[in-house]
């Protein structure tokens, strides 16, 4: 299965100024599948240490972290002597010993020579209880499911991929039924890689929603493993009315609809732990369009969506004859799904501040306004090929964007101040050749 992610960690090992890196992300993304991948494509050796339950690992951190009694004790553990150049040591859900983050410290001052990975399920958890391990002696990369573009590559259609690379939209329109039908499957089966794996190779759709069930009740378990008890119940009640908060017409969070009188203080820290787990995105509101977006954030005001539309699809008991349906799967939940993927697809861009707007009124609402770092792009989504976005025309008449950008099932068009870009093609969308 082939990961971006891949290529960054490929830059990182060649980066005169390496720091030991991070790897984030909710549990079952792939980070460890990553991890030993790069190894094997990168290094002549790979060190591999899982520091969830063993009692070894944690007695070797309890005392000093000098960084050359840590570096026999490992070379104990492993069988053999670590060759820094050659060799990719990898720390496998290390949040269980804190002690080992706190090491990365140390690595990083007085044995800079060493590769060192490390990831977590609850690792995001773990560094906001405030673990003790200094800023800027660290690296971090965030691994998110796999995107459309990654989805095409895992089910064997590489050449489409790349045609969408190339921004090629004569011929991509040729073969848009291919990227179409493509796009329903991935809205049925997301971007989960065990789920991605069994739907390629099994292409049943039973098997991909047992597996789909599986992850979302291991989603369960740790919630009462890892949270405090007092606020698991409200975990579990926020994270089960995501769906049907996206299934609003106005998909701005409402505290009422997890129960009823329930009010913002209540919840807040609830959804900052699935947010550090990485099970859900928070697109904040802004009230402005100037650079950076973040000054004109609403803090309370924002959208809440989940890590993958798969699991929302199985969230909400979407069947798989949906797909068979002509382009009924693009309307169910008025467009719930087709924010989802499109909000999925913007987080997997580096760099990319992923807002929504409204005014103050509640008369226009763009579903998405990026921040680029150079430019704000407005976004509409649209589920179907209906292309009426009286919202986007107010938006460019009050601020005057560069370009506007309407996406649905319609084929690449560029107009004046508008791009209308197909739904399979979102990822190109911060590509400075369109813009």
């Amino acid at each position: 299965m082939y990961r971006i992610a891949i290529e960054k960690l490929l830059r990182w090992k060649e980066s005169k100024r390496r720091k030991p890196l991070i790897i984030e992300g909710a549990r079952q993304v792939g980070k460890t599948w990553l991890m030993k991948e790069f190894g094997r494509q990168a290094y002549a050796d790979t060190v591999y240490i899982n520091f969830d339950s063993n009692s070894r690992m944690a007695e070797l951190f309890a005392s000093d972290l000098d960084t050359d009694r840590l570096i026999m004790g490992l070379e104990l553990y492993a069988s053999h002597k670590i060759d820094p150049d050659n060799t990719l040591l990898i720390f496998d859900e290390v949040q269980e010993v804190p002690r080992a983050l706190t090491s990365l410290k140390y690595f990083y001052e007085n044995a800079p020579q060493y590769h060192i990975v490390c990831a977590g399920s609850m690792l995001g958890i773990a560094l906001h209880e405030g673990t003790s391990f200094p800023v800027g002696k660290v690296g971090f990369l965030k691994l998110y499911p796999l995107s459309f573009r990654e989805f095409l590559m895992a089910d064997g259609k590489e050449r489409f991929a790349e045609l969408l690379d190339k921004q090629d939209f004569g011929m991509i329109t040729s073969f848009r039924q291919t990227y179409i039908d493509a796009l329903k499957h991935y809205y049925f089966v997301g971007g989960m890689p065990e789920v991605v794996q069994s739907f390629v190779e099994n292409r049943d759709f039973n098997e991909v929603r047992e597996i789909q069930k599986r992850i979302l009740a291991a989603y369960e378990q740790d919630f009462s493993k890892h949270a405090p008890n007092e606020i698991v119940p409200k975990i579990r009640m926020l994270w089960n009315s995501i769906p049907s908060q996206l299934a609003k017409e106005n998909k701005k969070f409402i505290y009422g609809l997890v129960r009823e009188g329930a009010r913002a203080k209540e919840y807040e820290t609830a959804i900052m732990w699935l947010s550090d787990c990485g099970l859900v995105h928070k697109v904040s509101r802004v009230n402005g369009a100037g650079i950076p977006l973040k000054a004109y954030e609403d803090l309370k005001a924002f959208k809440l969506f989940l890590v993958d539309v798969g699991l929302l699809g199985c969230m909400t008991g979407l069947h798989q004859c949906t797909l068979l349906d002509g382009n009924d799967l693009f309307v169910e939940f008025k467009g719930a799904l087709t924010e989802q993927y499109v909000c999925q697809q913007l987080k997997t861009m580096e760099d990319l501040g992923v807002y929504y707007y409204t005014n103050d009124r509640g008369s226009c609402e763009v579903d998405f306004i990026l921040d680029t770092g150079e430019q704000i792009v407005p976004v509409e989504v649209k589920a179907e090929v209906n292309l009426r976005a009286k919202s986007l025309k107010t938006y460019q008449e009050k601020f005057s964007p560069d370009v506007s950008v309407r996406t649905s099932m319609a084929d690449f068009k560029k107009e004046d101040w508008l791009i209308n870009l197909p739904l399979y093609a979102v990822e190109k969308i911060a590509d400075i050749d369109m813009l």
